[in-house]
């Protein structure tokens, strides 16, 4: 468990959840809102996706996003968060040199059901493009499985999308 100290950064709507950890050291951030903590800059993005903290009150409570961390080292790294994909990626390539881009890669299919929660490994290369990031790394698979396709094989099928993009020397294997 985490010390009731830990300086926590979250997205709008989660004091709740901290009130009952006791976690008094935050910060709720909007979309677009930074805060610097320990020499880095880390600002929360919009990314797609939605939220359910408790179903009795119904989705959309609370903020999700994404988040662009300006380390204290230089290197700025994007944190996609579950995301589908949008037309934001692009924006924020745009707006922002990365370094290093993670993705959530993981329940992806059925794509009729998971197309509007989670990219696929087409749509996250997409992405990876026009954040025209300098390396991808993928996580958020390998523990359950919540998706139709196999736990081990959104880092098998990544590779073979960046493979068919040019771009295999870019991804960082974990």
């Amino acid at each position: 468990s985490m010390p009731r100290g830990t300086h926590v950064i979250s997205p709008l709507g989660y004091g709740a959840e901290f009130d009952a950890l006791k976690m008094t050291n935050r910060s709720e951030l909007d979309w677009y809102d930074s805060i610097r903590a320990g020499g880095a800059e880390i600002t929360l993005l919009p990314c797609n996706h939605w939220t359910m903290r408790n179903p009795l009150v119904g989705p959309n409570r609370s903020l999700w996003g994404s988040y662009i961390i300006r380390t204290a080292g230089g290197l700025t790294i994007y944190v996609s968060g579950d995301t589908a994909y949008f037309d934001g990626f692009s924006q924020i390539g745009h707006d922002y040199d990365i370094d290093l881009a993670v993705f959530n890669l993981g329940a992806y299919e059925p794509r009729w059901f998971m197309a509007p929660s989670h990219t696929n490994p087409a749509e996250t290369v997409r992405a990876f493009r026009e954040l025209n990031a300098g390396k991808l790394m993928v996580v958020h698979w390998g523990t359950f499985r919540l998706g139709d396709e196999p736990v081990h094989f959104p880092p098998l099928d990544i590779q073979a999308e960046m493979q068919k993009a040019g771009f295999e020397d870019r991804l960082i294997h974990l």
